[in-house]
């Protein structure tokens, strides 16, 4: 087994078919559980593109919109290894470069952009 690992940060938008419907912005629920998919992603690809034009600002945003705990620390994730994160994601983050952005990635915990960054 490969012991690669990668270093990431992300903004996770959670919604109605989040496998959680709670998260430290929302510990009720209730916004979460009226969030479709659809509204999810519209909201992150408004992030992506701000982020594209401002890479920098991804640990600000993440801080502001992200439902993962990993908020507090800008989205940071801390490095982790294949097989420790959820399919989708891990593939996504490994596919990506140092510095770049992913597009939307689906999970069972919500749509999520992420930026790999080690």
């Amino acid at each position: 087994m490969s012991s690669e690992k990668v270093r990431a940060s992300h903004i996770l938008i959670k919604h109605q078919g989040s496998r959680r419907k709670s998260s430290w912005k929302d510990p009720d629920g209730s916004l979460i559980s009226a969030t479709t998919r659809d509204d999810a992603v519209s909201q992150l690809q408004s992030l992506r593109q701000e982020l594209l034009s401002d890479p920098a600002s991804f640990s600000d945003l993440a801080s502001r919109h992200s439902h993962c705990s990993s908020a507090k620390r800008g989205g940071d994730l801390g490095p982790f290894g294949r097989g420790q994160m959820q399919k989708p994601f891990e593939e996504a983050t490994f596919a990506l470069k140092v510095g770049e952005i992913s597009d939307i990635v689906d999970t069972d915990s919500g749509v999520h952009i992420i930026k790999r960054t080690g």
